[in-house]
């Protein structure tokens, strides 16, 4: 699978404190995925960000196609109990 950086998804990790490297891990391996719709998934993990070890779900949203998957934009919320699905 390859994935792809949209500029806005980079321009919102910046501002919003979270590194590529966590992005990437992310849509590589989440935790979980939720279908959006047609083509669009959200991949989440809880995330532990420093310096307080403070966990977070970080939640990448992925536009899925044969061959590349590309991602839209990402951010981290501490309400995982809102998004976290349980089976």
């Amino acid at each position: 699978m390859s994935l792809f950086f949209t500029g806005h998804v980079l321009r919102q990790a910046a501002r919003r404190g979270i590194d590529e490297g966590t992005i990437r891990a992310v849509a590589e391996a989440p935790e979980q995925v939720v279908p959006v719709r047609e083509g669009r998934e959200v991949r989440q993990s809880r995330v532990s960000f420093p310096p307080t070890g403070d966990v977070y779900l970080v939640r990448v949203f992925v536009d899925v196609s044969p061959g590349l998957d590309t991602v839209v934009t990402a951010y981290r919320t501490s309400k995982t109990d809102k998004y976290w699905r349980t089976p």
